[in-house]
């Protein structure tokens, strides 16, 4: 009776959920948790060493150290020529996390509602309901490449709705899209008026193609809400630092809440930053090869085991299919763990229609991935009899 029914009645995160189940197990290979398997590149972790040392160890101000939102700025004008100003038009947040949390809360109006591709990220339909918004599922399949398009889109579109999400490399598809896909795309939010929440937290990470931001597309800075951050290209998790860019207003409005609830992200984390963006870009490159090579290995070898996998174009993530296995991808997950002790996460954990997926992570070592792939093959072996 004391806790709200709207949270109450959310699910537990699918991948927290199913890795509770590992914890404790012995000899067992993760592929399943989002997260860099590499060490903060030195020059970073010395930077933040030497901030305490220095001192820094206040607040900062609410939307981020001036230093750092300048060094942002300049960034993405010399990586993208996208031009932002560094106090109205930036906001640092404690992860990319935050800023979408902060997004929702800042738009959305009892009932208004939220066009959110599937499969998709496990925490963006809560965070659309806990702000009060009602998601609504654009269904993307393997035989249309897990693409989201304007017919797509189209279908999906309701009355009441506000903005929609665009997650690109996608966890866990790892699917991006080309600069001409994004103007279809973007013709659609213009159209229908739409703000479109554009999570480009894995664009570093784009293997095929140049990575093209939406905001940088005709008429689209003034209504993209630019979510990216340190965590996945610069090896920066546990830092927990993200930024936010986009129209002044909406920036003021989620300034606003992130003042009564966070305050401002870690001072220690922002000095680090500095020096990711700075002099990061070697790290984040040679990171990038090196997920590349266990790309193309992890996912020849599961379409050789029989696990039919589209090759992902960016992020860490392969999204192989089950069927034909007769069971759903929580029993598959279950199963493989408790006989191969090899765990990823189910497909369901990233929407209702994805149980006949799993999602593998690639970011852990070349090692480890050969042999999981030993592993699975046995399993698949053993199970087709």
């Amino acid at each position: 009776m004391y806790v709200a029914k709207h949270v109450e009645d959310l699910p537990p995160s699918g991948i927290r959920a199913f890795f509770d189940l590992v914890l404790g197990m012995k000899d067992v290979i993760s592929l399943g948790v989002g997260e860099p398997d590499f060490i903060t590149p030195w020059n970073i972790r010395e930077h933040a060493i030497y901030a305490l040392e220095q001192g820094y160890t206040s607040y900062t101000s609410n939307k981020g150290m001036a230093e750092l939102r300048k060094d942002i700025v300049k960034f993405l004008d010399w990586r993208y020529g996208l031009a932002y100003d560094w106090d109205s038009e930036m906001l640092v947040t404690v992860g990319a996390s935050e800023g979408m949390d902060l997004a929702f809360r800042a738009i959305l109006n009892p009932g208004e509602r939220v066009l959110v591709h599937e499969p998709c990220f496990v925490a963006y339909a809560p965070l659309v309901r806990l702000a009060g918004g009602e998601p609504v599922a654009v269904v993307t399949t393997e035989e249309e490449g897990f693409k989201v398009t304007p017919r797509k889109l189209e279908a999906a579109l309701k009355k009441g709705t506000k903005a929609m999400i665009l997650n690109y490399p996608c966890n866990p598809t790892g699917v991006s899209y080309t600069r001409e896909e994004l103007l279809g795309i973007a013709a659609f939010a213009k159209k229908h008026d739409l703000l479109v929440i554009s999570d480009e937290i894995y664009d570093e990470l784009t293997y095929d193609f140049e990575h093209t931001p939406l905001a940088t597309l005709p008429g689209m800075k003034e209504r993209v809400i630019y979510l990216n951050g340190f965590s996945k290209a610069y090896a920066m998790t546990g830092f927990r630092l993200g930024w936010v860019s986009g129209p002044e207003k909406i920036l003021a409005a989620m300034t606003k809440i992130h003042q009564y609830t966070i305050m401002c992200a870690p001072i220690t984390s922002q000095m680090a930053a500095r020096e990711a963006i700075r002099n990061g870009m070697k790290d984040v490159q040679a990171m990038k090869r090196e997920y590349n090579r266990r790309r193309n290995f992890i996912v020849a070898s599961l379409n050789e085991a029989g696990m039919a996998c589209h090759m992902p174009a960016g992020a860490f993530y392969a999204f192989p299919s089950i069927r034909g296995l007769g069971m759903s991808s929580m029993d598959f997950a279950r199963d493989l763990l408790e006989k191969e002790k090899v765990a990823l996460v189910p497909g369901n954990a990233f929407g209702s229609h994805c149980a006949d997926h799993v999602r593998i992570s690639y970011a852990s070592s070349y090692d480890n991935l050969r042999e999981a792939v030993v592993r699975i093959k046995r399993y698949l072996e053993a199970r087709r009899g």
